[in-house]
């Protein structure tokens, strides 16, 4: 199993972006000049890799080799186009079923959704680029290797891959406790595209404002919230159900 690998130097960085390497996250020493150095940022934001700026301590503690201030995580995975996948999925014949993750920030909580994922005939899983979790070693282990079986896709925002879904005539669902609709008075039977929230923050509220439906978890003890994945998984089976 491939797992996540890391590139240092700056100039290393700079050819593998070049090389179209599928890079994750690159962290970057704060305070850190240099024509070089300069040239790295344009490409990254040319090719919109998410990056961080960070103490050389953190740069020190994610590697002991030289590496001049800039530290690359590559993907295990190969990213999928959106639009190819769709069609890909809509000509094939079969009844769409997507999941669509708004900043899913644990990368445990990632995992173990793609394993649910996997296990449920989902067609592909859209992440944004920027501000969720990565794909990387523990998310690898968490989703026990479906990381390898499932598309997964990266868009600009999640909004961007809402509008397309629509478009592709698949019905877009927001499980949020923002409605009074439960999970069960919805169809799943026809394409459709459930959308998970973040951890703390939930699904944006300009996402929620453009969905076609919105459907939550009954909840009968105190707690007000349940673990995404769990509650992802709630969703998916049902959509099952109702497809069997």
């Amino acid at each position: 199993m491939q797992e996540q690998t890391q590139i240092f130097g700056i100039r290393a960085v700079i050819e593998a972006i070049h090389a179209g390497e599928t890079i994750d996250k690159i962290f970057l020493q704060k305070g850190l000049k240099g024509d070089l150095f300069s040239e790295l940022e344009t490409l990254l934001r040319q090719h919109a890799i998410t990056s961080s700026y960070v103490p050389v301590e953190k740069l020190n503690r994610l590697t002991n080799k030289n590496h001049q201030g800039v530290v690359a995580q590559i993907s295990p995975v190969e990213f999928h186009d959106m639009e190819s996948l769709v069609l890909r999925i809509i000509e094939s014949g079969k009844t769409p079923l997507f999941l669509l993750l708004d900043q899913l920030s644990d990368v445990r909580n990632f995992g173990a959704i793609i394993r649910t994922a996997e296990c449920t005939g989902v067609d592909g899983i859209i992440i944004q680029k920027k501000g969720g979790a990565p794909v990387n070693g523990d998310t690898i282990k968490t989703s026990a290797g479906a990381v390898f079986k499932v598309p997964i896709c990266k868009v600009d925002h999640i909004k961007d891959a809402v509008f397309y879904m629509q478009a592709s005539g698949i019905k877009v669902i927001a499980a949020t406790e923002k409605t009074n609709n439960l999970l069960y008075d919805i169809s799943f039977k026809e394409p459709c595209a459930i959308i998970m929230g973040s951890e703390d923050r939930g699904i944006n509220p300009s996402i929620l404002k453009v969905v076609d439906d919105k459907a939550k978890l009954p909840l009968l003890g105190d707690i007000e919230s349940l673990n995404v994945s769990v509650a992802c998984g709630a969703f998916l089976y049902e959509a099952v159900r109702q497809r069997l």
